[in-house]
């Protein structure tokens, strides 16, 4: 059966209402993020846009924390108000699966998401919120958030992450690697304003481990601690059952011809840690019907070489492209993947192309 095309919300344009909402951690409303919602909201509206925190966005790590319905309310509300154009994620966590019973089984919010689609921006974990929208048949983009990208604590976002996020007015390019990484902050003081983060020239570019030199399909993915959580249970005992019952993780034949996109969280898992994972993943069935494999760079670089070996290790004797080191996920700076958009990866000339 073929699955119809995802619905595409419209881009941004310069007096669009955004909203701001937190899915996971509650972290934006505590008094040490202060300056980063100072910091955001400038920027916001330095972009034309005008930034709405949603109701219970700020009300702190321990409220959101004990009620998960409290956040899931905010995103049905964004999509309910005709006046928000784009929903932005402030940042990531590891319980918004907790929303889901909450999110798929109101109809109102389900109507609201197909009748309505909007631009929905975020990454870590916001993709189990991602391949819920997946499943209600909505395309949303994965990369960047509120507090670590649009709040960057540097006097200007990073080049490149900026001229990313301006494709949600403009559509979406070429990706090149970025001639620079950046060390993650160890101080996010308000003390640090103003304050460059740490760079390295990029000497690696778009490393093609094994397979295919170009390869095409579309997109599809996540952060891999992300999806190992919801299908093994690793960090509550019941994230697997709950996601299993609304189908998040896509089913065999939803990965048929796509591009599996792919990237390590800031715990910088260990490489035996991501070997299980990569397994866990492979049982799905997944790596047997996708066209290729895209991984983003370790955070730091962190492990770059033993991770380079894992894949290799599960991946080699396929023969399926993979192509390693590209700019999406928790490294800096980031990329934006818009679910669903076809692309072609090509080593050779160091690009993914939107087709």
């Amino acid at each position: 059966m073929i699955k119809p095309e995802l619905l595409k919300p419209e881009l941004l344009k310069p007096g669009d209402s955004v909203a701001v909402v937190s899915l996971s951690s509650g972290m934006p409303g505590e008094e040490f993020c202060s300056h980063n919602i100072e910091i955001g909201t400038k920027r916001l509206k330095e972009f034309g846009l005008k930034p709405v925190f949603m109701p219970n966005s700020l009300k702190g790590i321990e409220i959101l924390k004990e009620h998960p319905q409290q956040r899931a309310k905010d995103l049905k509300q964004a999509f309910l108000d005709n006046s928000i154009r784009g929903i932005i994620c402030a940042i990531g966590g590891d319980d918004t699966y907790r929303l889901l019973p909450y999110l798929m089984e109101d109809e109102v919010f389900i109507q609201a998401v197909r009748q309505s689609p909007k631009l929905f921006l975020g990454f870590s974990d916001t993709t189990v919120n991602h391949l819920m929208f997946h499943r209600l048949g909505l395309r949303t983009f994965y990369g960047q958030c509120f507090i670590c990208d649009i709040a960057e604590m540097a006097e200007e976002m990073l080049p490149y992450t900026r001229e990313r996020f301006l494709g949600c007015f403009h559509g979406f390019q070429t990706i090149k690697p970025s001639a620079l990484w950046y060390e993650e902050r160890k101080d996010f003081s308000r003390a640090a304003m103003g304050t460059d983060r740490i760079s390295h020239e990029e000497i690696h570019g778009y490393e093609l481990l094994c397979g295919r030199q170009v390869f095409e399909g579309e997109l599809l993915g996540g952060c891999l601690e992300s999806i190992y959580d919801m299908l093994v249970s690793k960090r509550y005992p019941d994230e697997s059952e709950i996601c299993r019952k609304y189908r998040i993780f896509p089913e065999q034949e939803e990965w048929k011809g796509k591009i599996m996109f792919l990237e390590t969280c800031e715990e910088k898992p260990e490489p035996e840690l991501l070997y299980r994972e990569l397994r866990t993943v492979e049982k799905t069935g997944a790596f047997e019907v996708i066209s290729g494999i895209i991984v983003g760079k370790p955070q730091d670089e962190q492990y770059y070489e033993e991770y380079k070996e894992v894949y290799l290790e599960i991946f080699g004797s396929r023969n399926l492209p993979v192509l390693y080191n590209v700019n999406f996920g928790h490294a800096m700076p980031r990329a934006i993947l818009p679910y669903g958009a076809r692309v072609r990866a090509d080593s050779g000339r160091q690009e993914i192309v939107f087709l």
